[in-house]
């Protein structure tokens, strides 16, 4: 019996190479199908789905001449030659599968660390209407700092704090960090130079409309605000992370983004994890436990 390859075929793909981050999550979760891969047959129409998610996932991470690609066609998931179908049992077509998809994990578990190792982290210039760009300050791929933005709760500053030295990042926080001389927004844009912001929105002020002045609402105080709107146009969206505490007002041209809430019983350490992860930063989620 010999070995039938299920060819990719590369297609005329235009697609913006990803991310590093970007690159490993696509191939991390196509990796992770495979355990549930193995227990479905041969020919299943998952497979066939999750195959063509391979192709084009490698195609776009790494160009349709690369080696990567060439080396997912040589792997082979069935058999092509046979005395009968029905003389050949069907273990021998499942045992080829299955051995398809063990080459497989190990070649997409290869790419992946080929990735975290050689893959230089790109400079993030966001894009304004119409396709400008515009200039944002370079942020350093191996940089730990976390800047931590936040009211008058301690409780939930320390908190967090704490949290965020458990996994071997280094959190800053403002008032801790010297004057040396310099006024507010000297000192802050100096220590601003983070990879990450976390906000803490805690209920420590109230407000209202001028028409609505006995309908105050708890609200973060104005500097967290601030701070808030700075670090999404330094760091873009997805290397800011809002933990809220209570019922407050958010703030309105945030609205129909997704908060973190800051429960008692710590869900919101792992969620924290799971957007520093996504965002690029080593971090080893077993130092959560």
């Amino acid at each position: 019996m010999v070995a039938q390859r299920i060819k990719f075929y590369p297609g005329n793909y235009q697609m913006r190479k990803p991310s590093k981050p970007k690159a490993i999550e696509r191939l991390q979760k196509i990796l992770e199908a495979i355990p549930e891969l193995k227990s479905l047959q041969h020919g299943s129409p998952d497979f066939e789905k999750w195959h063509r998610k391979v192709e084009i996932a490698v195609v776009n991470i790494f160009g349709e001449e690369s080696r990567h690609i060439n080396d997912c066609r040589q792997i082979s998931f069935r058999l092509s030659f046979y005395t009968y179908r029905e003389l050949t049992p069907d273990s021998s077509f499942q045992e080829a599968y299955l051995r398809g998809l063990e080459s497989a994990r190990v070649l997409l578990e290869s790419m992946i660390e080929e990735i975290e190792e050689y893959w230089e982290e790109e400079t993030q210039t966001p894009t304004l209407p119409g396709g400008r760009e515009r200039e944002r300050i370079a942020v350093k791929a191996d940089t730990k700092k976390v800047f931590i933005i936040h009211g008058r709760d301690n409780e939930a500053k320390e908190a967090v704090a704490r949290f965020l030295e458990r996994l071997d990042l280094e959190p800053v926080i403002l008032h801790e960090q010297p004057n040396e001389g310099r006024t507010i927004i000297e000192k802050f844009e100096e220590h601003a130079q983070a990879a990450f912001a976390v906000v803490l929105l805690t209920p420590d002020d109230a407000g209202a409309l001028e028409s609505e002045k006995d309908k105050l609402k708890p609200r973060a105080r104005q500097n967290v605000i601030f701070e808030f709107g700075y670090f999404i146009g330094r760091l873009g969206r997805k290397r800011v992370c809002a933990l809220t505490k209570g019922d407050l007002e958010m703030p309105s041209d945030y609205d129909g983004v997704l908060y973190v809430p800051l429960d008692a019983d710590g869900a919101w350490r792992m969620r924290l994890v799971k957007e520093l992860k996504a965002a690029g930063l080593n971090v080893d989620a077993n130092l959560a436990l």
